[in-house]
């Protein structure tokens, strides 16, 4: 309960009309113009100096400045530009710093409109701001343009302030109309007054006071969208636009403003599409968005990777591509939900070096419950009606993701809804999935990720795409003929001979979660564009034992994603197209027969047919090198692929982002004559990235043959010493690192590997993987996958090592004459000395070499 104590507005007449002000009010001005807001801040204001009150002015908007400077008087000024939660963050951290019994004036909040575009976040603002004051013992003067706001804004500052108040201007003189005064009340306290002199005299004739306001709303009269938001009236701008059209240049503003609000903050990006994108387009995103603000970055490289493809004069796409069917989630609706929930305070915290993973743990496990408005619930209602039972994906769009420059690959949740069940379940499953999706903004990959890339303070809201799951309904399952992730740059052109500019594919029949995550013990099928049929491994043995076992698809029947064996899969839905789709293995099905199973055929899934029957592979490489052309930069995608009936084959582009490579491609010269015994590692090809060569300072290595032999628990142990010895990395590049270790790094099942997180791993220069068939440790070439991207944007130049092959020369036995520093570094695990490894050759002048032209690799010690 806050103390009784009463503070002057500097206005005796309006003090005994509102029975003064008290600790923790803030005052809201309602104006037609900003000078009376300025009227009432100058004596605001001069009283507080004469009582000796520290003042803060907070200075963000365009209108002339309330205060000149003076003494005792402290301005801030804030760049609303910078968006929502910069801004927020700064007042925010300004109002923490100054503490208790501060006097503070705000510039209008209407001036926000102008970089935040709505309304919405103007009340979120404010919803922040007004309790934190409140907590403090402040009093704080705001003010918001009359007419300038929505019906349903103004109510959200009226409920949540505790003093509002009109101001009028009517037959020359000075009216004020309190309509909230928090926890007090007099009989005259609500009526309209007229200042007359310092006093302000109540008016009580009936005649009067309808005079007054049948005035008012006849000048009302003419703002007759006044009720509706800003961010709407801006669209209705636009519709007049298209119905009679304006100069080109005034159109051309328009589309800049919506994508600058809309579409991107991110240059690349924006540029992209302000030349790309028409009113029509614009009009057409907003009419499919819920909520408002920004679609993020996923959903605008989707639309601009289509815009830029339909209206490619050289080659008809349209006949190649299914029509998108999409809905968008603006990111405004991510801090409505954290705002409304009462989180803020709660984020704030996490922004903080103190708070960042610990508050981000306790933010992520309460975004898992939380409550979405009514409106925005009857927006998600409209989604849900209009897909029917159609399986809908939910995709994380953040505002970084997808960027040049952050891929995020993988960071974030992306979540199948079946859709199967009655409407009520089927709400309940979509809102579950927003929830959890917001909630992956507080993993905590995603933070270190965020971390690294110096992200941690930026503005990172998470607006999503919610698009149709594109495939064909098969018995009881739904999924696509084929899907995966296509580059317009090859990182590996196994052979001399090939062109990485070619580009290359990573090709899953099934849902293409097999082809963006490293699966267990299945293989895509690697596609080089320039030379489709080319594998690199050879001979029926590789093929049968490097290729896709398990399918993804959606089991509509038990209204769940699902993991089927190919088998299983080929016994219930025989209409599969696999002639496109693979070859018989008829050794397996000699083998199956003699087991005395019936009627179950063995396939290969390699996509010879679809590659060599079909122009897929042309349409690709065209669309792929297009993309890159107008991106001006490599480009990743994803696609799904369905056969029609006529047995052609549909493509839908699903995301587009810059490519990250790592490396360059200029030649590395290797020296001619190096002894035997001073090379550590050498082969050909496996391996990701460009000509790189780099002094190695430290080895950590995990032997495969003692890992092997460890109990479950004890395999997490080395995944989190692992974890350990990588975050005493303090600078990569001063301290390169090579990780080498059997399997899969980052695993879920550890009999293939370690199963570290990846910033358990972040901090290395190379990792490798070795492939001990004693162990059935394998590596895999994720090519294209969100593990990829994770290296590539790390900077980790990664190796799979086959120590069996011809080519490969391992001597990790030169090793083991090296002192193990294991206890020095982590003295509480000396007991997996046996297992980990970690050995010092910063004295040795050990270098890495890789040449991406030769595909050629050398780790040796350089005694030149």
């Amino acid at each position: 309960m806050k103390t009784l104590v009463r503070f002057s507005t500097g206005m005796t007449g309006l003090d005994e009309i509102i029975d003064f002000l008290r600790i923790g009010d803030n005052v809201v001005w309602q104006v037609a113009d900003i000078k009376d807001y300025k009227y009432v801040v100058d004596f605001f204001v001069k009283r507080a100096l004469e009582d000796h009150r520290k003042v803060i002015y907070i200075r963000f908007a365009d209108h002339s400045p309330l205060l000149s400077p003076q003494d005792n008087v402290t301005t801030y000024f804030l760049d609303a530009q910078n968006g929502f939660e910069s801004f927020s963050t700064q007042a925010y951290h300004i109002i923490t710093q100054e503490g208790e019994q501060v006097f503070y004036v705000f510039d209008c909040l209407s001036d926000l409109l102008l970089s935040w575009a709505n309304d919405l976040m103007i009340g979120n603002f404010f919803m922040i701001m007004c309790p934190y004051l409140f907590e403090l013992n402040t009093i704080a003067y705001f003010s918001i343009i009359r007419n300038r706001h929505s019906f349903k804004t103004v109510a959200r500052i009226r409920e949540t302030t505790q003093v509002f108040i009109d101001i009028y201007h009517y037959n020359q003189k000075f009216h004020v109309h309190p309509l909230k005064v928090w926890q007090r009340y007099s009989s005259v306290m609500f009526l309209p007054s007229i200042k007359d002199g310092d006093r302000f005299i109540p008016i009580t004739s009936s005649v009067e006071t309808v005079r007054l306001f049948s005035d008012m709303a006849a000048a009302n009269l003419k703002l007759s969208k006044r009720h509706l938001d800003y961010w709407d009236r801006l669209f209705l701008k636009v519709e007049d636009l298209l119905t009679s059209p304006g100069e080109a240049e005034e159109i051309q503003k328009m589309i800049d403003l919506i994508c600058r609000i809309m579409i991107s903050r991110e240059p690349g990006m924006l540029e992209l599409a302000r030349t790309l994108f028409t009113l029509e387009d614009l009009l057409a995103i907003k009419n499919r968005l819920i909520g408002s603000g920004f679609i993020g970055g996923k959903t605008a490289g989707m639309l601009v990777a289509r815009k830029i493809l339909l209206t490619d004069p050289d080659m008809n796409f349209q006949h190649f591509l299914e029509p998108h069917d999409s809905f968008y989630v603006g990111a405004d609706v991510f801090y409505s939900y954290l705002v409304q929930n009462g989180w803020w305070k709660l984020r704030m915290q996490q922004k903080t070096d103190k708070g960042y993973f610990k508050a981000g743990a306790i933010l992520k496990k309460q975004m898992k419950d939380g409550e979405f408005p009514n409106e925005i619930k009857d927006q998600f209602w409209r989604i849900l009606e209009y897909f029917g039972q159609s399986p809908i994906i939910v995709r994380s769009s953040s505002l970084l993701e997808d960027s040049f420059g952050n891929a995020f690959a993988g960071k974030y949740e992306s979540l199948f809804c079946v859709n199967q069940r009655n409407p009520e379940q089927r709400y309940a499953d979509f809102e579950d999935c927003v929830r959890r999706i917001y909630a992956s903004t507080m993993n905590e990959d995603a933070l270190t990720y965020r971390l690294e890339r110096g992200l941690e303070k930026s503005d990172e809201q998470m607006a999503l795409l919610v698009q149709r799951v594109s495939g064909t309904h098969r018995q009881d399952y739904f999924f696509p003929d084929a899907a995966g992730v296509g580059i317009s740059y090859n990182p590996f052109a196994w052979k001399k001979d090939m062109e990485p500019e070619a580009g290359m594919l990573r090709l899953v029949l099934g849902l293409g979660t097999r082809a963006v995550n490293r699966v267990e013990g299945d293989y895509p099928r690697l596609v080089a564009l320039d030379e489709p049929l080319r594998r690199p491994l050879a001979g029926m043995d590789d093929m049968r034992k490097f290729c896709q076992r398990e399918v993804d698809v959606l089991n509509l029947k038990e209204n769940a994603f699902q993991t089927l064996s190919l088998f299983k899969l080929m016994s219930d839905t025989p209409e599969l197209q696999m002639a496109y789709m693979g070859i018989r293995d008829y050794e397996t099905d000699r083998a199956i027969k003699k087991l005395g199973i019936k009627d179950q055929k063995a396939w290969i899934i390699n996509f010879d047919g679809l590659l060599s029957q079909t122009p897929f592979a042309h349409v690709m490489r065209r669309m792929l090198k297009k993309l890159e052309a107008v991106y001006n930069y490599p480009v990743d995608t994803e696609f799904t692929l369905n056969f029609t009936s006529d047995g052609k084959f549909k493509l839908n582009l699903l995301q587009c982002r810059p490519f990250q490579g790592l490396g360059s491609v200029q030649e590395m010269k290797f020296p001619e004559h190096i002894p035997t015994a001073d090379i550590l590692l050498e082969m050909n090809g496996n391996f990701l990235g460009g000509s790189i060569s780099r002094n190695i300072k430290q080895i950590i290595m995990v032997d495969p043959t003692g890992y092997v032999d460890l109990s479950m628990n004890q395999k997490y142990d080395i995944a989190r010493l692992i974890g350990r010895l990588n975050r005493q990395i303090k600078d990569k590049d001063q301290c390169p690192v090579m990780l080498l270790g059997p399997g899969r790094w980052g695993t879920t099942t550890p009999s293939l590997g370690v199963p570290v997180s990846f910033s358990d791993i972040n901090h290395m220069t190379v990792l490798g993987e070795i492939a001990y068939a004693d162990g059935n440790l394998m590596p895999e070439l994720s090519f294209g996958t969100h593990f990829f991207q994770d290296l590539v944007e790390t900077r980790i130049f990664y190796i799979a090592i086959f120590p069996e092959n011809k080519d490969v020369r391992f001597n990790s036995p030169q090793l083991s004459s090296l002192p193990n520093m294991l206890e020095n570094k982590v003295p509480s695990q000396s007991h997996y000395g046996s297992i980990v490894k970690v050995y010092d050759v910063d004295a040795l002048n050990l270098k890495f070499t890789a040449d991406l032209i030769s595909q050629h690799v050398m780790c040796y010690y350089d005694h030149s």
